[in-house]
């Protein structure tokens, strides 16, 4: 069973796979820095210098705080809507990269169409293509 899992794990598939993720992971680190630090700052200016992240619902504890910051040291129970939308865009964001990339790849893999033409029929298929035309004329 050692032996099979051995084999299993070492296989190109399971190997990608690991890359990917690692790769994944680091592209999310990156993403995250995109939304936080540059699109979300822009638009919390837009909408009047408002953070997205301290956009909050506390259900448990002091209604009064302003920061998730504080609500969070106070140990209060909150719905963090803020964060959500954050979360929402940078999937958006990333599902949008990955379109581009597939894209391109789907782009250098797709077969190209043949410039050479194609042979002439054997004689058998015109043979059978004066059959076929032959029974089409007398139903």
């Amino acid at each position: 069973m050692f032996e099979e899992f051995k084999k299993f794990a070492m296989r190109g598939n399971v190997l990608d796979l690991a890359v990917g993720v690692i790769i994944g992971a680091s592209f999310t680190g990156i993403i995250n820095s995109l939304v936080n630090d540059i699109i979300m700052p822009p638009i919390g200016l837009a909408l009047g210098g408002v953070d997205f992240s301290n956009f909050f619902f506390v259900i448990k504890g002091d209604r009064t705080v302003d920061t998730l910051a504080a609500a969070k040291a106070a140990k209060d129970v909150t719905i963090n809507y803020g964060l959500f939308i954050n979360a929402v865009i940078n999937f958006l964001i990333i599902a949008f990269v990955l379109f581009l990339m597939l894209r391109q790849l789907n782009k250098l893999v797709a077969p190209k169409p043949s410039t050479e033409a194609s042979p002439p029929p054997t004689e058998e298929i015109l043979l059978l293509r004066q059959i076929r035309d032959a029974l089409n004329k007398h139903p």
